[in-house]
Formats: structure tokens, sequence, C-alpha cells
């Protein structure tokens, strides 16, 4: 029984993702550059397929202004080269104009058959340092004009920012139905949390201890039950598994054994969401963890010297990490986005130790949303007008 009430409760399998490095984020020795490593399409489009390949259900598709790749552009380059993966593509809100955004959805959502997932961002843009109430305004409007497109004949909305009367939502509608694409968001502002229990599907967090986490959860499943919802929760964390413990901790500090302190902290300085709540929250996992890093027997936070945002690692044998993740069912996590230090081995080494001792899922799929055939949308079975 989960801590809460969760959305798909009684749902004995987990949606199980990867990561996909699209913001020079690969590394064979963390915080040394590496260019076979770099954001490349070549490099970040084989990581896709091979997680693909290895049957894992979703990847993470980032957003941030640096060296690599544009998320949609990267999520429609790589809808061909997929089959069953879905692609959890991260939209800052406000980027682009709301109803060509759903526009742009919706050609993605057709593109790969309704294996499309948006992870909703509220960080500052590229050379802007924005009011917070302001940024977190912004995407509640974007989110709810999404929802209207999704749900409505017609576009009607006089918000603080944005304001549209009576548009046809025909060219923005998406192949996936019952509510279009699930809405993934994390955050960690009283701001954030509104938001995500009002219009989101899955709250994410990153790691920390178990106490934490289900702290956070009640927090925000007391918000959403204001608003008579139900969310599911997801949590982001990267993984070091290995035959035997001993080997995993030897990786992980291999993986940091060339790290200088100081450019490690100018990587976690660039990133768009360096100065946000949840990174501070990282950084507090480092201040309390042991003389090795670790804040729980399993969990590191060596990765979070070199890493702004998602800062600690699971560690351990193969038995060691599913135990771990079977702990994180009970409490009612329901999804999990992994990651590992070179991307592509370590997607290989989860894929073939862990993942094949997983129940695996899609939660579109467990929504509803994703229907049988190709729906009457008029992108595609419906009437042309």
């Amino acid at each position: 029984m989960s801590i809460i009430p969760v959305k798909s409760e009684g749902l004995d399998s987990s949606e199980v993702a990867w990561f996909a490095p699209l913001c020079a984020d690969d590394y064979q020795f963390l915080g040394k550059p590496d260019g076979d490593l770099r954001s490349s399409w070549e490099n970040t489009s084989r990581i896709i397929r091979k997680a693909d390949e290895l049957g894992f259900r979703n990847i993470l598709c980032p957003s941030s202004y640096q060296v690599g790749q544009d998320t949609l552009s990267f999520v429609a380059g790589n809808a061909p080269l997929t089959s069953n993966i879905n692609m959890l593509a991260a939209v800052r809100c406000g980027e682009m104009q709301p109803i060509m955004l759903a526009r742009t959805i919706a050609t993605l959502d057709h593109m790969l058959k309704g294996r499309l997932t948006i992870n909703i961002i509220s960080s500052d843009f590229p050379g802007e340092v924005a009011d917070s109430a302001y940024r977190y305004q912004r995407s509640r409007e974007v989110v709810e004009i999404l929802k209207q497109v999704w749900e409505r004949d017609e576009i009607s909305y006089q918000g603080e920012i944005y304001k549209f009367d009576t548009l046809p939502t025909d060219p923005a509608r998406p192949y996936q139905q019952n509510g279009g694409p699930l809405l993934y968001f994390g955050g960690y502002s009283p701001a954030a949390i509104e938001l995500c229990a009002q219009h989101c599907d899955v709250y994410l967090m990153w790691p920390e201890t178990k106490d934490m986490l289900a702290e956070r959860m009640k927090a925000v499943h007391e918000r959403a039950k204001e608003y008579g919802r139900v969310l599911d929760y997801g949590l982001r964390v990267h993984v070091i598994v290995r035959d035997t413990e001993a080997e995993a901790r030897e990786y992980a500090e291999h993986l940091v054994s060339q790290l200088d302190d100081e450019h490690g902290k100018a990587i976690r300085n660039r990133a768009l969401d360096a100065t946000s709540l949840g990174v501070a929250h990282q950084a507090r996992n480092r201040d309390q963890a042991d003389d090795y890093g670790y804040v729980e027997p399993h969990l590191w936070t060596g990765i979070g010297r070199a890493r702004s945002g998602c800062g600690a690692a699971l560690v351990g044998s193969t038995d060691q990490v599913l135990s771990e993740i079977e702990n994180y069912q009970k409490m009612g996590i329901k999804a999990f986005i992994f990651s590992g230090y070179p991307h592509l081995s370590e997607c290989e080494s989860f894929g073939n130790r862990v993942l094949p001792q997983l129940s695996t899922c899609s939660l579109p799929e467990v929504y509803g949303r994703v229907p049988s055939g190709t729906p009457n949308t008029p992108l595609g079975n419906g009437i042309r007008k």
C-alpha cells in the first residue's frame, strides 16, 4: 500500500525510462569533456535507439541553452527511428506561442502515434531572469491553453499574459485522446506544487532520502486533493549497477576521479535552473552525506559535484538496485527516469541487468490516452473540412 493515494493505484508495473543527454551532459569521467561523447545527433540518437531496443518505456529529452540538440527537433527526428519507446519532451513554457506550441505537439504526437509525453518546465529563458511568480503564471496559462486545445472544439482564453478569442482547435488536435499527452512536472516551490496539483499528471522528484521523498509526496497530494485530483509520482535518479556492490562503488569513485571541484561548480552554475529551490535541496544532500558521499546506504551524491539538477545515483549490485526500486514502488512511485555515465554503456548495463526483472508499462496507455488505431482527428482519419 502506497504512503498516499496515487492515480494508478493497484498497477503492478512501473514506467521505466532512460535519459537522452541533449545538453552537454555525457562523460566518461564526470566533468571532463570528451569529444566522442558530445551531445551530437549521432551520439544522442544512438542512445535513444538502444533504449528502445532494450525495452525502456520512455526517455527524457531535456531542454537547456547549452551545446547540444533542440528538444522538439530531436524528438521529431527520432520518431521514425524508434518503435515502442515514449518520448518525454521537455517544454519550457513561453518559448513558443501557446497555440503554435499545441500545433507542434499535435504534429509530434501523430508522428509518434501517441508515444509523446510532455515535461513542463518553468525556468528562465537564456539571458532572462524573470520573477518566479511571473514564470509560474506563464506556465499555468500555457498548460491551461494546451488543455483547452485537447479537450474542446474552440480556444477561448483570457489570462494575465495570453488572451485569445474563439479559435478552432482542429489544427492542434493531438493523436492521443481523453485529455491529450500526459504532463510530467517537477518543482519544489509552493507555486510549482500548486501548478502540478491543479493541472499535471505525474509529479517528478529528484533523489533525496526516502523520508524526504515521502514528505514531498504527502505535501503534493494534499494540494492536489484541494482540486479533487489524485496524481502519480515519479523519481529521476542516476544509477550505477554492477554484479557486486564493491564493483559499483569502485566505478562511482572512478567516475569522479578526474573531477576538479571548481570546474564542477562552473558546470552546475551554467544550467538555467542553477538557482532553483530543487537544486538547493540537491546541494543539501551532499552536505548531509557521509565521508564517501552516501546520504543513504545506496544513494550516492557524488554525481551532484558536477551536475545541476538531479544530483545523486543509486549504487549497488543488481539485487541491491532492484531492492531500492521495490522500496520506491512500495511508497507509490510509478515512474522512474534513470541515467548513468556514459549514457550509452550505462543504458546497456541497467537494461541487461535490471530492466528484464522489472514489470514495465507505458503510463499513457494505462491512462487510456493512446487509441487502438488512428483516431478521427484532422491529422488522422477525421473528415477533411
